[in-house]
């Protein structure tokens, strides 16, 4: 399986550069990643599982280039991101025998009312406003919430964590963008531990992968740092919106089979 033609592992690399550029502004990189290797035929559980680990270079690079630029304490943030691993480790080991059609069923109108708030919410920019809630409560709750997700099933996690970032915690977009690219990276380290346990890893391609990742989210964190709310709330919105088209296309979609098409 790890044998794949050159021009199916340089059009997965390629890939994997898009997604990290992408998900290290707005999310979503799973929305790019995820079908790729599926075209290339690599069975669904080993997608899945090779996906978290080519991940981790693209939220870990993110992470990391928005520390450097004192945008994310990685040592203050450290215990949301271990809530977030917890979480993804429960989602993950549970997503066989969880039943994921209500999930995947009403996953594309939450993106889209995502999309909507981000959209029309007129003063949303980069100044932190007043938070809703404790840092202990949201990290006690909201946080495994959505590692949970993150293990269970995947696609949207960085947009439900940069919606709870800014209406909760009251941050600012760009310091919403930096924070929720750690807490990703920690379920991303949660649910890759499960697969790998379970075998559902295919190194060479994960690897490459990862060097896409690692090498777009570069770029990606670099530009969203330089231009802020401006270009990150537009990305975020294209995403989730693209996300829930691309999800409601699916023909195995569960809303698509239960209304007979």
């Amino acid at each position: 399986m790890q044998d794949l033609a050159f021009h199916l592992l340089a059009f997965l690399f390629v890939a994997a550069f898009i997604a990290g550029f992408i998900d290290s502004i707005a999310g979503g990189g799973g929305m790019i990643t995820i079908p790729a290797m599926l075209i290339a035929g690599i069975p669904p559980l080993q997608t899945l599982g090779t996906n978290k680990l080519q991940g981790l270079f693209g939220s870990g690079s993110a992470t990391l280039s928005y520390a450097r630029r004192g945008h994310v304490n990685l040592k203050e943030q450290l215990p949301m991101a271990l809530m977030s691993a917890a979480g993804a480790v429960l989602g993950a080991l549970l997503a066989t025998i969880v039943p994921g059609d209500v999930l995947k069923a009403i996953l594309p109108f939450l993106l889209i009312a995502i999309a909507l708030y981000f959209g029309l919410k007129p003063n949303m920019g980069d100044v932190d406003q007043h938070s809703r809630v404790t840092p202990f409560v949201f990290t006690l709750t909201l946080v495994p919430l959505i590692g949970f997700y993150d293990g269970v099933f995947g696609p949207g996690t960085g947009s439900f964590f940069m919606l709870g970032f800014v209406t909760l915690a009251g941050f600012g977009v760009l310091k919403a963008t930096a924070h929720t690219k750690f807490l990703n990276f920690g379920s991303n380290v949660g649910a890759f531990g499960v697969f790998l346990f379970f075998g559902a890893v295919l190194w060479k391609v994960g690897l490459l992968m990862g060097l896409g990742q690692f090498l777009g989210a570069q770029v990606g964190s670099r530009y969203a740092m330089a231009k802020g709310a401006k270009i990150i709330k537009p990305l975020l919105v294209i995403v989730s919106i693209a996300l829930a088209i691309r999800l409601l296309a699916d023909p195995t979609h569960p809303l698509r089979i239960w209304l007979g098409h």
